[in-house]
């Protein structure tokens, strides 16, 4: 099992991708990891809580999952995301 890196408190989070396509969402997630960014997903779990959530894409109620890191890893995050950010309808 691999060492999962230590998570950022909220204090000091910034957003670095929100985005309601899961699979942007798993290969953003796989990069952070990769490149040893600590990141908190913001809004995973409540996508699915309306009834719409991974079906259609975006959840009008809840909106986007939100990928959060401290603010000291923020430019390094970006860099790892610049791939996944660029795609059509992805935000940050």
């Amino acid at each position: 099992m691999t060492e999962q890196p230590e998570r950022p408190s909220s204090r000091e989070l910034v957003t670095v991708l929100a985005s309601s396509d899961f699979a942007a969402l798993a290969l953003a997630k796989l990069a952070l990891e990769a490149g040893g960014v600590p990141f908190v997903a913001k809004g995973v779990g409540i996508q699915d809580l309306f009834g719409v959530g991974r079906l259609g894409g975006l959840n009008l109620v809840t909106g986007p999952v939100q990928l959060h890191v401290r603010a000291e890893d923020a430019a390094l995050a970006q860099e790892l995301l610049a791939d996944i950010r660029e795609s059509p309808g992805e935000t940050a």
